[in-house]
């Protein structure tokens, strides 16, 4: 059977553009030759839309494109799909009508499935409800339905029958989450080998990427592939989906198993493409040769993910023009590279604003970072303006009304720092991105942002956070991997990589005396990590144990013997530990809640994929006991 495999861009929310390419790439397979083509999960509608869902007219409006996808399949191909699926005589648990994340299989212009299915269609069975995901708010289950219809699950998960190419196939057709089923104690692909046995499984994903993903999913399908003996054909969108707060990218990376688990072709990453190819299922795909796939580790795969999904970002929000803050320091001086590289030097006004405080040496750095890109380059010094601030603020007396008494408030040296901060970016760079027909960005990376090391509506401030998932360590990796892998030359200048961290916002940051941030980045990026990208997150009672049981670096992947080095008492590690504890869940959530969208790439970004609370600062009973016995021995 000659199959192609329709690795689209899908643009969330326009079901009108997505059934163009559909339909575009349903005429070029049967062109090629191809006897079946295969779309993605939700290929019509997108997947993340919020509460879009919630909109009868815009899915009756999706269903309407449906029709014309499965009238295409009139000439002779077989057209599997993704779409929502609606039955408009029943309702959801939301008491609104009824949706279904469906995979519609259309040949000869009607859909086929109806004969051992209530629905001429295979909706989902295992419904994600964890990081970006809420299909729960949106979609009815198939478990849902087969405990209304008083039925087990087994009993609904038919294959679809159909005749290809004059062939009987019988199709599992699968629905991305329902081939993660690991942890779930229904495993659809397990049920159809167990009660109807299939020729072929479908497996239709809107599959987010995130760093070493596909490397696990290669490992998991092929098991399944091979488990079975059955041939496995995996396809999966690219383009980039947001749920408001995180911006995802999807790198598709749509592939071929055949019945051994071995992987036979593939669609490269992060490329629309339509790739056909001859499949003899009765071999189980086995006349076909392995192939070797790229993995998806390392600083090269960042750098393709990031410049990927703001390259998308910026066309899909019609930004063509960025102003970008650049201090000297290696954030800014990424984020300069990265825009650079996307838009062009032409459209990067790249502005140096230094108050007293900015030392010699990084405004010179600014300057040769910005003559390398051969960007727009401005210097906007900010003291006087700070100093009018300052002054307006400490010298204008306050009145109590009702007592008549009259004060001034003083402008404290932490209080100085915050009006450089917001000075430069409320005032200088949101006045030049209007004036320049832009935007601005924010350069925070991941280890600010869990910290709340930033200023509200200062470095916080910006449309987008491109490095706002990467840890400072990860962000010095990426400004090498910039200089020798992609420009080929010292773009950032080595000084900018081994210069101090520091915000260079008041003489405890003196970058020329080696003074920086507080934060100790190769420890505290790993603590940190440890808060919120673990699956099940650590706490201070978690980090303190490993602590006396000597395996913290271990567990939290820090260099050996850096604990003891920063901490040699353990009131000195206790006291860091609640310090950092108490930002992570206090203030830096305050910020987060108003700081703009991540572009993702780990295993959970800020944002929408970290969902969190104000609550308040709080240490479990078990920590305050082990910390009492720590510090009294």
């Amino acid at each position: 059977m000659r199959i192609a495999l329709g690795q689209m861009e899908v643009i969330p929310g326009r079901p009108d553009l997505n059934t163009r390419t559909i339909l575009k790439m349903v005429e070029e397979a049967r062109q090629g030759g191809a006897q079946m083509v295969i779309f993605p999960e939700m290929a019509v509608p997108g997947y993340l839309l919020g509460d879009t869902w919630e909109q009868d007219s815009f899915v009756r409006d999706c269903e309407m494109y449906g029709r014309q996808v499965i009238q295409s399949s009139r000439n002779g191909i077989c057209v599997l799909f993704g779409n929502v699926a609606v039955d408009w005589s029943k309702t959801g648990d939301d008491g609104r009508v009824r949706k279904y994340n469906a995979f519609f299989i259309a040949k000869d212009g009607v859909l086929h499935g109806g004969d051992n299915f209530p629905y001429p269609y295979r909706i989902k069975t295992l419904q994600p409800n964890y990081r970006e995901f809420e299909d729960t708010r949106h979609f009815y289950s198939l478990r849902k339905l087969a405990v209304e219809m008083g039925k087990k699950v087994e009993e609904l998960l038919q294959p679809v029958k159909l005749t290809v190419a004059g062939q009987p196939v019988k199709l599992g057709c699968i629905l991305c989450e329902d081939g993660w089923s690991d942890q779930y104690y229904l495993k659809p692909i397990d049920i159809y080998q167990q009660h109807s046995p299939v020729d072929l499984f479908v497996n239709i994903s809107c599959s987010p990427f995130t760093l070493g993903k596909n490397n696990k999913r290669n490992r998991v399908f092929s098991r399944q592939a091979g488990d079975t003996g059955v041939p496995l054909v995996y396809v999966n969108n690219v383009g980039i989906q947001n749920n408001g707060k995180t911006v995802y990218a999807f790198d598709g990376h749509s592939t071929v198993y055949d019945s051994r688990g071995q992987i036979i072709n593939y669609c490269p990453a992060f490329s629309s493409e339509l790739k056909i190819l001859d499949l003899d299922l009765e071999a189980g795909g086995r006349n076909r040769d392995p192939v070797s796939v790229p993995g998806d580790l390392g600083t090269g795969v960042i750098y393709q993910a990031i410049t990927y999904g703001l390259g998308k970002f910026l066309s899909s929000t019609g930004i063509r023009k960025v102003i970008i803050g650049i201090s000297g320091g290696i954030d800014s001086a990424v984020a300069a590279c990265l825009y650079t590289l996307v838009l062009g030097p032409e459209n990067v006004l790249l502005v140096n604003m230094p108050s007293i405080f900015n030392s010699q040496t990084t405004r010179s750095l600014s300057a040769r970072l910005a003559g390398n890109l051969d960007c727009l380059y401005t210097v906007m010094p900010i003291q006087d303006s700070v100093d009018y601030t300052a002054a307006q603020l400490s010298q204008t007396p306050v009145v109590d009304l009702k007592s008549g008494r009259e004060f001034k408030i003083p402008v404290t040296p932490f209080v100085l720092e915050n009006i450089q901060a917001r000075d430069r970016s409320a005032r200088v760079l949101a006045g030049l991105a209007a004036a320049f027909g832009g935007a601005f960005t924010c350069n925070s990376n991941k280890s600010e942002l869990t910290a709340g090391y930033s200023t509200l509506y200062g470095d916080l401030a910006g449309f987008l956070a491109v490095l706002g998932d990467l840890w400072k360590h990860q962000v010095y990796d990426l400004a090498l991997y910039l200089n020798s892998q992609v420009f080929r030359k010292e773009v950032i200048p080595q000084e900018i990589i081994d210069l101090v961290p520091s915000a260079e916002l008041s003489p405890a940051q003196a970058v020329e005396e080696g003074k920086g941030d507080p934060i100790v980045y190769p420890y505290h990026d790993y603590l940190f990590r440890a808060f919120m990208e673990y699956w099940n997150r650590a706490t201070p009672e978690d980090i303190l144990t490993w602590y006396a049981q000597g395996s913290l670096e271990e567990r939290i992947g820090c260099r050996k013997g850096l604990v003891n080095q920063l901490f040699p008492e353990p009131g000195d590690f206790i006291e860091d530990l609640e310090h950092w504890w108490k930002l992570y869940t206090g203030m830096g959530v305050a910020k987060r809640i108003q700081a703009p969208p991540v572009l993702a790439v780990s295993r959970r970004a800020f944002g929408y994929d970290h969902r969190e609370a104000q609550n308040t600062f709080y240490l479990t009973s078990s920590y305050r006991e082990l910390k009492n016995k720590i510090l009294n021995r």
